[in-house]
């Protein structure tokens, strides 16, 4: 099973990268995006989505996820200010 963040790689396909999505289907199909390394002209190549049986992983947890606290930029304004309305 694929968590994100770990490294696989596609079995056809051979394409390799550190998986940065899941994606659920309602029929039951699963699948992961797959976001490659920068190349050597230094640009970001496009990630890439693939069934997840198809995909190896690896190396598992090879980044870590980030905070799975909710953000925005409500999270940092003060919660009322001079002739606010309090609506966002």
């Amino acid at each position: 099973m694929v968590k994100l963040g770990d490294v696989v790689r596609d079995r056809v396909s051979n394409f390799k990268g550190v998986a940065v999505a899941k994606h659920s289907y309602l029929n039951g199909c699963d699948r992961i995006s797959v976001q490659p390394t920068i190349g050597k002209d230094r640009k970001l190549p496009t990630e890439s989505t693939f069934d997840e049986p198809q995909l190896d992983v690896i190396k598992k947890a090879r980044v870590k996820r980030g905070s799975r606290v909710p953000g925005g930029p409500e999270r940092y304004m003060p919660a009322s200010r001079p002739g606010d309305s309090g609506l966002r």
